[in-house]
């Protein structure tokens, strides 16, 4: 995974002024009862605010974003649910575990952690990462239901929105169960450890500065899951590099479930775009000022700090992910590249000043983004060079990552 903190340079440079400028006439606007939003139109008012909750904007949803969202019903339970796969017709963990009920299961037991001694430590520490935010589900199904208009009123509830964000919870929890199920089994983890990082994840949450706006919020998932996506696909790959033919093939899967999910949080992006063109190249260009926070953000294992001289977690994580080419500051613009193309940005028309300056930010990201990567790697590599650096992770038994 990537730290938000990779590509500060972006942010730290050419958006400070526009963020601060939007966040001032935001705050404004809640104090007078104005209309201002990250996704508004000049004539798109917002519905009872935005309002400031601990210094930050929410509910920035504009009465045309909660037409667009209406609009979508039959598209959520139509189209969009067809991206999912019927429960029957789905893989489950189990079909990629030893079976407890056979005979054998002890022998294949053996033959998996036989299998797992070849994966490195540092490889370890990539898959226990992505393990734990795929165990953080919890979190990301409460944020989607925070957002306006699409949110499941009941818990239980039977609108097209509310279904659908059940629905690819569901699919998304085998993820998890599979891979903390195999890793449990591999005897090469810490376990413990692994599981109090799982609780202190889910018990912090997460703050993608989505604002309750469905806008933000489906930019933030179209992003995230093509993130995952790759950090999956880097894995199943290196696991096969690494000689676990089977971890590879349960990486590979749900990296292919992860595909989908991209597509179809795409898909809803490209609606909003079609109904409110201006709104939804806003949306997106806010979101990318703010920069896509990486949902286990807020991991931490209790011991990290005490081993590592006062060092983050997550930040030691994702600096293992990038030097095993897990994910790196590069798949960041190449996410960021594929999304401008596929939403096809720079050809939306009907844009006014606000839409049109949005839509130039955002075309011209991806080069910047990857001229600050190239510039940190050789910084990086010069560094690791001239001052390897060891962390040490509670996951795999405090052992040491050079890096």
């Amino acid at each position: 995974m990537l730290a938000a903190n990779t590509v500060k340079g972006v942010s730290a440079r050419r958006c400070t002024k526009s963020i601060t400028r939007r966040r001032q006439t935001t705050t404004t606007a809640a104090k007078k009862g104005d209309v201002v939003s990250a996704a508004a139109t000049a004539d798109a008012p917002v519905v009872k605010g935005p309002i400031i909750i601990d210094g930050q904007v929410a509910h920035s949803t504009t009465e045309l974003g909660l037409e667009v969202f209406r609009d979508l019903g039959d598209f959520a339970s139509g189209e969009l649910t067809g991206l999912l796969k019927p429960v029957e017709s789905s893989w489950q963990p189990q079909d990629y575990l030893p079976d407890p009920e056979s005979d054998s299961f002890l022998d294949e037991v053996r033959e998996l952690r036989e299998r797992s001694q070849c994966l490195p430590d540092d490889y370890l520490v990539t898959i226990v990462g992505d393990m734990i935010t795929e165990e953080a589900l919890p979190t990301y199904m409460a944020m989607l239901n925070t957002l306006d208009g699409v949110s499941d009123e009941t818990g239980a509830s039977g609108t097209p929105w509310a279904t659908w964000t059940r629905a690819w919870t569901a699919e998304e929890n085998r993820h998890g169960d599979l891979l903390n199920k195999y890793l449990w089994l591999t005897g090469r983890v810490d376990m413990r450890q692994v599981e109090v990082t799982i609780q202190n994840l889910i018990g912090s949450g997460m703050d993608p500065k989505t604002e309750n706006n469905p806008y933000l919020g489906f930019v933030y998932t179209s992003f995230q899951e093509r993130a995952t996506r790759v950090s999956h696909g880097n894995t199943a790959r290196h696991a096969k590099i690494h000689g676990d033919a089977t971890l590879a093939r349960i990486c590979g899967i749900i990296a292919a479930d992860e595909a989908r999910h991209e597509n179809a949080y795409s898909r809803i992006v490209e609606e909003i775009l079609k109904r409110d063109p201006n709104g939804g190249v806003v949306a997106f260009a806010d979101m990318m000022r703010k920069q896509i926070v990486m949902p286990a953000h807020l991991m931490n294992d209790m011991k990290h700090e005490e081993l590592n001289g006062g060092s983050n977690l997550f930040a030691d994580f994702s600096i293992v992910a990038e030097k095993t080419e897990t994910y790196t500051a590069f798949d960041y613009a190449d996410i960021m590249e594929h999304l401008v193309k596929r939403w096809e940005i720079s050809s939306v028309t009907g844009l006014n000043a606000d839409g049109l300056e949005a839509q130039e930010y955002v075309c011209k990201l991806p080069a910047r983004i990857r001229k600050i990567a190239e510039k940190t790697a050789v910084r990086k590599a010069k560094a690791a060079k001239a001052n390897p650096k060891d962390l040490k992770f509670s996951w795999i038994h405090e052992r040491t990552v050079s890096v």
